[in-house]
């Protein structure tokens, strides 16, 4: 068992130190070892869609690819709006909660949407 931190933005166990830094290795986010507490750098983290601009709950996006939807042989096309979206904590990657008309509730990733 390692007492290495888990990283404050993906919480992914996959990390290491680099001198005075940790870096995690799935999203390359760095923070300084000597910080507070991770729960201080939740705060200040911004979702941000495709094309980089900020999201907040209860934006409009609109979806940029294909996505497949698990357990349904309908997915969700590209150009699909998708109104009054809600920001979670990311699970697994997605940090989008909303319901699209025709398919029900679902979560998304912000980096397969753009601000509408």
């Amino acid at each position: 068992m390692s007492s290495d931190p888990r990283c404050p933005q993906c919480k992914s166990e996959n990390v290491y130190q680099d001198g005075e830094m940790w870096v995690c290795a799935e999203c390359f986010h760095e923070w300084d070892a000597n910080a507070e507490s991770a729960e201080a750098t939740d705060e200040n983290v911004q979702v941000l869609d495709s094309n980089g601009n900020v999201l907040v709950t209860g934006d409009s996006v609109i979806v940029i690819k294909d996505l497949k939807v698990k357990g349904s042989t309908s997915g969700v096309k590209v150009g699909t709006k998708v109104r009054n979206i809600r920001l979670i904590e990311a699970v697994d990657g997605h940090n989008i909660s909303c319901k699209i008309d025709g398919i029900g509730a679902m979560y998304l990733k912000s980096e397969f949407v753009r601000k509408a």
